[in-house]
């Protein structure tokens, strides 16, 4: 048996399942925004229509594309979303290189500052991150890849990356150690 009640079980598996796909909606929607900004037709604009094909593959549905691409072009007011990228030095050293889409930096430097303090990193100058890496279309890879051999720092850089991304705003993490 499942418990008292076979309902209550499935309402909280709904509820957590429900507020993954949330995030990943959301997230892939402030893309498309972004991406929107650049013309809203997908045929002229190239990197639109890569997001909506990723939007597509985890369902985001059609009305949630649709008013993306308007808050886009500016057709619908809201928010003004903006792209940002932060450095940091995390555990054992490693390089790590954060995007983020959000409507307020402040909070967002705030809670990445607090997560990176948490989890014994600390935020660099994007500069002195940025060089490590190499833009590859609209990844980041390492120059020169690290192998981290230490299983506690394996640990540590695993614990700080779940922070980061469950962090609303986080859109990306990328690190220097090529895994």
């Amino acid at each position: 048996m499942s418990g008292h009640s076979k309902w209550s079980t499935i309402k909280h598996k709904k509820a957590l399942t429900d507020a993954k796909r949330s995030k990943v909606f959301s997230k892939i929607t402030s893309l498309i925004t972004i991406a929107a900004r650049k013309g809203g037709d997908p045929d002229k604009n190239p990197s639109l229509r890569t997001v909506i094909e990723k939007a597509r593959e985890v369902n985001v549905p059609k009305e949630n594309i649709e008013r993306a691409i308007k808050r886009g072009t500016g057709e619908i007011a809201g928010a003004r979303l903006e792209e940002l990228a932060y450095g940091a030095f995390g555990p054992g050293g490693v390089a790590v290189l954060i995007t983020a889409i959000t409507d307020n930096k402040n909070r967002t430097l705030a809670d990445i500052k607090k997560i990176l303090q948490e989890h014994n990193a600390k935020l660099a100058e994007l500069n002195s991150i940025q060089w490590l890496f190499r833009r590859e279309g609209a990844d980041w890879t390492p120059n020169n890849p690290v192998k981290i051999e230490d299983g506690n720092v394996k640990k540590e850089l695993e614990a700080l990356y779940e922070a980061l991304d469950e962090q609303q705003d986080i859109n990306e993490i990328y690190d220097n150690t090529g895994n």
